[in-house]
């Protein structure tokens, strides 16, 4: 089966169904293609419920309109927990949701990792999430599951593994494993003190590149949004016209034009494909990027 090859430009595209789309979501890379995007993330986070037959429909419209899928994993995963049977509980929904993704031809399924809390230190708990990693891709190599990689994604709250510097180590000790970078979760980790300057985002690309190669970054999957943060980082997403709140999209398209970086950019504002289209716009017409 397999992946196709994936386009040498930048994509966008919404985190779930767009919001003022009502059909059925096997129909939903047709409307956004007749909409000017062209990148789809499957929201499977309260649990992976697609039928096989389903996924397998809703790849095929993907092929067909040049949409490019991914699909994140249900939010109740903790790969580092104390309890071995949390571990099993979360193996198996990454599992299901790689198994769910390999069916709909979805490149990479993103998730958060786990929690620091229960480890006697923030390397113990990274070093326990990448034991159970190795156990995840055990069983994907079972099923003869290939192109589709596991993608660890930065996380904006502090008690959360997830730093930059966390998701490199997991994807330089896992095969199969490409790094996500969400930038909103990112500066509010940093309590708004990171995703400031273009360099600090050109910092982040050089590190993955020298860390893991050139090839992760070919495509580089992202998140963006505004982002609201408290003393324990990530609080909430907000729209990309909130000037209060952080980081600014700009700052971001500018350090990948300048390093050159393609990839995918899936909008999790609460407007998800309108704010992937002023996303859009911003790369792509003010910046002349994609």
């Amino acid at each position: 089966m397999g992946v196709k090859s994936l386009p040498e430009r930048l994509r966008f595209g919404p985190a779930g169904k767009p919001i003022d789309f009502k059909g059925d979501m096997v129909k939903v890379p047709e409307y956004l293609h007749s909409i000017g995007l062209d990148a789809l993330e499957y929201e499977a986070v309260r649990g992976v419920r697609i039928s096989e037959t389903k996924a397998r429909l809703l790849g095929e419209e993907a092929r067909k309109y040049d949409v490019v899928l991914s699909l994140h994993a249900p939010y109740y995963i903790n790969l580092a927990s104390p309890e071995r049977k949390t571990i099993e509980n979360s193996i198996k929904r990454l599992i299901d949701a790689v198994q769910a993704a390999y069916w709909m031809s979805a490149y990479v399924v993103v998730f958060h990792v786990g929690y620091y809390k229960g480890n006697e230190s923030k390397k113990a708990a990274l070093e326990k999430s990448i034991n159970t990693l190795r156990e995840v891709v055990e069983e994907m190599k079972n099923r003869n599951i290939r192109g589709v990689w596991l993608g660890p994604e930065t996380t904006g709250k502090r008690t959360q593994i997830g730093s930059v510097e966390e998701v490199i180590e997991i994807c330089h000790s896992i095969d199969m494993c490409r790094p996500v970078i969400d930038w909103a979760h990112i500066h509010a980790r940093a309590l708004g003190m990171h995703i400031t300057k273009v360099d600090e985002v050109i910092k982040i690309i050089e590190m993955i590149e020298k860390e893991l190669g050139s090839q992760v970054l070919n495509p580089l999957h992202m998140h963006f949004s505004k982002i609201e943060y408290g003393s324990g980082g990530e609080k909430e997403h907000h729209v990309l016209d909130k000037e209060e709140f952080g980081p600014d999209f700009r700052i971001v398209c500018r350090g990948l034009k300048e390093v050159g970086i393609k990839g995918v950019i899936i909008s999790e504002s609460p407007v998800l494909d309108k704010d992937a289209l002023i996303m859009k716009h911003i790369c792509c017409g003010e910046m002349s990027y994609c």
